[in-house]
């Protein structure tokens, strides 16, 4: 697999951004790339909410208009 994955999640409304984001991380390897593009002002709460709950760490985010744009490295397995 690739060092990173984009996901374009653009004109998905709530709660589908989350999801979809939540199960593409669960198929990278820990310390993976991912880049998330949303539309949905809502995602701005939502992903910053999933990646505190579920382990993975925000390195950037940017709004360009009505586009937010995240970069995500998935955390380590829950289980070790």
């Amino acid at each position: 697999m690739a060092d990173g994955v984009d996901l374009d999640l653009t004109g998905l409304k709530c709660p589908l951004p989350v999801l979809r984001a939540r199960k593409a991380l669960r198929m990278l390897a820990p310390g993976a790339h991912l880049t998330l593009t949303c539309t949905d002002p809502m995602a701005a709460i939502d992903i910053p909410n999933l990646l505190r709950e579920d382990g993975h760490s925000l390195v950037s985010s940017a709004r360009e208009g009505g586009v937010l744009r995240f970069s995500i490295r998935r955390g380590p397995d829950p289980s070790g």
